[in-house]
């Protein structure tokens, strides 16, 4: 897992070509306008999900990770707790949804805080568990770039 803030985004264009492409639309785009849902980049090699929604309780998530993307997750508005643990050799408590592209785990995470402008770059070894509140529910706007592995 990488975690940083958007204004750095550069340091980590050398990774991947896709993940370059990734940052510099999160970099290049307005949130406030753009409406929610899917936003192709590259089909299916490269698209955006942007979700409104509530932080949630630790007790209502799950650990997750993928197989066939690299997750990009960042905070345009609002503020939230990711729980993240490694993969290691762990197993999953629900079979592979390859539609979903989606493992899930119940293993215990330790919680990394997020706050506007912070992103994440998750890779299929880095469970994670995303929008959880901090404090209390609030509303948070979130795009996550799908990046084909």
């Amino acid at each position: 897992m990488i975690i940083d803030k958007l204004e750095n985004a550069e340091l980590y264009f050398k990774i991947n070509k896709r993940v370059a492409i990734a940052l510099e639309y999160l970099k290049s785009a307005d949130f406030e306008s753009i409406e929610t849902g899917r936003h192709n980049i590259d089909g299916d090699n490269i698209y955006a999900l942007i979700n409104d929604y509530k932080t949630k309780n630790k007790t209502e998530a799950k650990l997750e990770s993928h197989r066939k993307y690299i997750d990009v997750q960042y905070v345009s508005s609002g503020r939230e707790l990711m729980g993240y643990a490694l993969l290691n050799g762990q197993d999953p408590s629900q079979e592979y949804d390859e539609e979903k592209d989606c493992l899930l785990y119940n293993e215990e995470p330790s919680f990394i805080s997020f706050s506007e402008s912070m992103f994440a770059i998750l890779f299929p070894d880095d469970l994670h568990m995303p929008g959880i509140a901090v404090d209390a529910p609030i509303e948070v706007r979130k795009i996550v770039v799908k990046v084909k592995i």
